[in-house]
């Protein structure tokens, strides 16, 4: 995997892959808002790529940006191996090219802009794995830092 600056083409679809869940968020074709859409049931992988594939043709995503779920320190767990393994089967099998995100604090950083936004207590927990791949496609699209691009 190489890390180099590559032009981002949109809309970009992000992912937040959770256990139970996949957050994902959309941006608009000049990269200027993004909307949060429903959770993905995470089940195989089969219907992962079903459901994603679904949401590039829905919204004609052309970059795909995947939450990386680092530890606090930056070093790598087992969760980013499993992301990382994940973003690299999802880039071999769609046409989009696949980026990864830090991830760090997203979840936190979602539940505070939901409740910013007057999202009740009960409500949140239907709304926060979008939320989450919200702000990290808003981090993704904002960074002055280069981006890690998954090469097949």
């Amino acid at each position: 995997m190489t890390t180099t600056i590559h032009q981002i083409v949109g809309p970009v679809l992000a992912l937040d892959l959770g256990e139970k869940l996949v957050g994902a968020a959309v941006s608009d074709e000049r990269l200027v808002t993004t909307k949060r859409l429903q959770p993905l049931k995470r089940s195989n992988w089969k219907k992962l790529l079903q459901d994603v594939r679904h949401l590039l043709e829905r919204f004609d995503a052309q970059t795909i940006v995947v939450g990386l779920p680092l530890r606090m320190d930056g070093t790598e767990g087992d969760a980013a191996e499993n992301v990382r393994r994940l973003a690299l089967n999802l880039a071999k099998s769609v046409q989009q090219p696949v980026y990864l995100q830090d991830e760090r604090l997203t979840s936190y950083a979602a539940t505070e802009n939901l409740k910013a936004e007057g999202v009740t207590n009960d409500e949140i927990p239907a709304l926060v794995d979008g939320e989450a791949a919200a702000v990290i496609l808003r981090d993704f699209l904002m960074t002055d830092q280069e981006r890690i691009r998954i090469e097949t």
